[in-house]
């Protein structure tokens, strides 16, 4: 497979490096992490995260982007959510907000290390340094709220295409099986449905 190398912004010594650290992230993804590899443009960053235990993002799985400036390593890349996310450090518009990607950074610190600089925000959040003021008050103020918010936010937009699919999937398994479609199914659930309904009421007449 051929390798079409960016060299109208970055240097070609940069750019084969960030090739080899991108194929190498393929290859031992960090936890959590599944790197994109655009062969076309190796440094078209694109990678999915997934959601830490015990947060309200659990279970979703969030895209997100790294834009690499002219000067990079020199100069931090830019982070940006694509998929929407309720969070103190990151803007209705996806930017992130974190110390690595501005003030710490380090020209040698690596895409994989800000990769799971930016999963680690979602574990421990600094309300402090908010881009989404909303969600650093309530993250400070009202924890259980921010927590619902953010969870809803999570399974509307972070688990969606995954339950769609899932759900899409067994009703194929279920018309393959049988021949027949869930439409034709319902009446016989209804039935069964009410049936049980019927005799519940029965039962609770001998009472």
């Amino acid at each position: 497979m051929s390798t079409s190398l960016n060299t109208e912004n970055i240097s070609p010594g940069i750019t084969i490096a960030i090739a080899k650290e991108m194929r190498k992230l393929c290859q031992e993804p960090p936890e959590g992490i599944k790197v994109q590899l655009n062969e076309e443009e190796v440094t078209d960053i694109v990678a999915d995260i997934t959601g830490p235990e015990s947060t309200p993002f659990e279970n979703g799985v969030f895209r997100i982007k790294l834009v690499l400036p002219s000067d990079y390593p020199h100069a931090p890349p830019k982070g940006y959510f694509l998929t929407k996310i309720f969070h103190p450090n990151i803007s209705k518009t996806g930017e992130i907000c974190v110390n690595t990607l501005k003030k710490d950074w380090r020209h040698d610190l690596g895409i994989g290390h800000v990769l799971q600089v930016v999963r680690c925000l979602l574990i421990n959040p600094f309300p402090e340094s908010a881009l989404n003021e909303e969600a650093g008050k309530l993250f400070m103020e009202e924890y259980q709220q921010y927590f619902k918010k953010a969870r809803m936010m999570t399974e509307v937009h972070a688990a969606a295409t995954a339950q769609k699919g899932e759900a899409s999937g067994a009703a194929d398994d279920e018309a393959g099986a049988d021949g027949e479609s869930g439409e034709k199914k319902r009446p016989v659930d209804s039935k069964a449905a009410e049936k049980r309904k019927q005799d519940k009421k029965k039962s609770l007449k001998r009472l």
